[in-house]
């Protein structure tokens, strides 16, 4: 115990013989925790006379914070876009399996469903989202307010515009947006500039996808208050010199000064060619956020699954919907997203790391607490070796997982 007992009494634990991420770079020292958070050495030393009660011997092995997923639909059997008697049980039965790959916090994304969906969902689920580890906001709401023409895998028949004049149609839609972190939308969509205004007030991010946006339709959206986009190349209008589109957000210079544009990439060598993502990377490596998109299936061996309303189909690591071959989300994991991506960009393990973890949390406002390894912040912690394999995860300063 520290012996100023006035400051607390609760133990102090030591990680010794560890490289921490922190700063952009991985550092030998060491990390110190207690009480959930990170703690600042220097002022446990001098202004408590403090020393650790425990110490964990991580063999030189690398700390990085916790990896957050702002776009994953399920796994493990369980589909969060399914009405089911326990969707609390669903996502917690997921928020445990992903441990083992790093994933400490992640939004739970609901595909375009009927509003009678999102009306249970939302209201099941309320307690678990509400000490969701990202925020009292949880949910990632990817629809129904999209293009019919890059709908992807999303039913048509539940597709739905802004023909009630903008927020109206959210709420008929969604019953209440209190558990909602993210909506993507398409920004094409009349009256869509209202509700990205309304949103980015309510701190709700606003991410553009499933759309056929031209660029100054994208630039429009970020002017109002959106600052992401959904599964960059994937449901969107292919790059072109004339009108780059969505895609053009990356190098755009109508975007304000004082923001960033983050973009999702699924890097699990399927959704994106490796050169398109090596370009995107080179054109704007800080808004670079790893999602894994993941559906019902991640886990589980081929066949047949369901995402939302749909039949999807695995053959191999692809994801159809059934009798089709579009693609419905991956099977990917979020550690293998990191390694793929860093293998296929060249980018240093910093970079990968920082993907799955400082981005998403820059993204989502939560830095202070999240995403990073810095004093006061969670003690959210995955410990991974030289080739990004996931050897243990803590959550708040807690063992959860070891290999």
């Amino acid at each position: 115990m520290p012996t100023n007992k006035s400051v607390s009494k609760a133990p102090i634990t030591q990680f010794v013989n560890c490289r921490i991420l922190r700063d952009h770079k991985l550092q030998r020292e060491d990390l110190w925790v207690r009480e959930g958070r990170i703690l600042d050495p220097e002022k446990l030393f001098f202004d408590e006379e403090g020393y650790a009660d425990q110490r964990v011997d991580c063999e030189g092995l690398i700390i990085a914070p916790g990896f957050i997923d702002v776009q994953i639909n399920g796994g493990y059997g369980i589909d969060f876009s399914q009405a089911t008697s326990n969707v609390r049980g669903g996502v917690a039965l997921v928020a445990k399996k992903i441990l083992e790959h790093g994933v400490t916090s992640f939004l739970p994304t609901l595909v375009t469903s009927p509003p009678n969906i999102y009306h249970k969902v939302g209201t099941t689920s309320t307690p678990v989202l509400s000490t969701c580890p990202v925020s009292h906001h949880c949910c990632h709401l990817e629809g129904p307010f999209i293009s019919l023409e890059k709908k992807g895998a999303h039913p048509e028949q539940y597709l739905r515009s802004f023909q009630s004049g903008g927020m109206l149609d959210l709420i008929e839609t969604y019953g209440t947006l209190d558990n909602v972190a993210m909506v993507t939308l398409a920004p094409e969509l009349p009256n869509s500039e209202k509700v990205v205004r309304e949103l980015a007030q309510r701190g709700i991010t606003v991410s553009l996808g499933h759309s056929v946006a031209n660029l100054s339709q994208a630039e429009e959206a970020v002017q109002n208050g959106a600052s992401f986009i959904t599964h960059l190349f994937n449901a969107m209008l292919p790059f072109h010199h004339r009108d780059p589109g969505i895609v053009g957000l990356l190098t755009s210079d109508q975007v304000p000064q004082d923001r960033t544009v983050f973009y999702g990439m699924i890097a699990d060598g399927i959704h994106t060619n490796s050169a398109a993502l090596r370009i995107a990377h080179r054109a704007h490596p800080t808004g670079l956020v790893l999602v894994t998109d993941a559906i019902t299936a991640m886990g589980l061996p081929p066949g047949r699954h369901t995402l939302g309303q749909q039949v999807i189909e695995i053959q191999g690591l692809h994801a159809y919907v059934a009798g089709t071959k579009t693609l419905s989300g991956s099977i990917a994991t979020m550690d293998m997203c990191v390694r793929h991506f860093k293998q296929a960009s060249g980018c240093s393990v910093e970079q990968a790391l920082e993907a799955a973890s400082l981005h998403p949390a820059q993204l989502l406002g939560i830095t202070r607490c999240k995403g990073t390894l810095d004093y006061g912040a969670d003690a959210d912690l995955v410990l991974l070796d030289d080739a990004i394999n996931v050897r243990a995860t803590y959550i708040a300063g807690q063992e959860v997982w070891r290999k």
